[in-house]
């Protein structure tokens, strides 16, 4: 016979409004699966409507992380500044599941898991958290929920960093890999500030804008590709996505 199921863990979701620029989204805030009593995370997700299926999409995980930001003090800009770049640059297929939550270790490193384990994101980038003050734990939290550490990406970031402000050296941004048995899916933290989010994606370009410094994101799509995620396109004129001549898919020629 077949044991008794298992009741499945409590969940309580609060909806409220979030203001985001001019736009609202719903807010839910809920409990971490299987961690009875833990404390409430604060999520959104925004969908974006397309005719393609869950194979083709990318799933991208945004965490802003900051104490104030996330008590209301003041209107967070991390979560806004990504999706407005990913949506100037993707020209793939994409969704979004954004959070804003406070600078504490085991929320960073609970919401990081759930984006991966549960929402299933294929890359998630956080923003804020990664500086030298006690506060700033982002980079420890998602070390303790990495397979395998990517330390490229975060001496690639503070190179570009470098070439605009001294103070690039205190970053401490890393970026790992999280697998599960039938997934994995690339996390990169990023700095706080708007400019610098867009600094670090894209890179560093001379007076003429041609690129001297390639931004991290350059490297993301053949990533994703290795760790078995769907195949992302980007726009040039933001990043021109690197991969291998044989892992280039032709596009099919136009009907005439």
């Amino acid at each position: 016979m077949r044991g008794a199921r298992r009741p499945k863990a409590s969940r309580r979701a609060i909806l409220e409004n979030c203001s985001s620029g001019s736009k609202k989204w719903p807010v839910m805030r809920i409990r971490a699966p299987n961690t009875p009593g833990s404390p409430l995370l604060p999520t959104t997700s925004k969908m974006m409507t397309t005719p393609h299926d869950r194979a083709n999409k990318l799933v991208v995980g945004l965490v802003s992380i900051s104490d104030r930001a996330s008590a209301g003090v003041y209107e967070d800009q991390g979560i806004p500044a990504l999706q407005a770049w990913l949506s100037d640059t993707l020209t793939s297929a994409w969704q979004a599941h954004t959070r804003l939550i406070a600078d504490d270790a085991a929320t960073i490193s609970r919401t990081l898991t759930e984006l991966v384990d549960e929402a299933r994101c294929d890359l998630v980038l956080t923003t804020g958290g990664t500086g030298p003050a006690r506060r700033d734990v982002t980079p420890e939290a998602t070390l303790a929920v990495g397979t395998r550490t990517m330390p490229g990406f975060g001496e690639q970031m503070r190179q570009i960093s470098l070439h605009f402000v001294p103070t690039a050296i205190l970053s401490r941004q890393v970026a790992v890999i999280r697998e599960t048995a039938d997934h994995a899916a690339l996390i990169v933290n990023l700095p706080g500030q708007p400019k610098s989010i867009r600094e670090t994606l894209e890179g560093v370009r001379d007076a003429q804008g041609n690129v001297i410094v390639n931004g991290i994101f350059a490297a993301v799509p053949y990533c994703i590709d290795l760790i078995g995620g769907p195949y992302i396109e980007t726009d040039p004129a933001h990043v021109i996505a690197f991969r291998p001549k044989s892992a280039i898919r032709q596009k099919p020629p136009a009907a005439t």
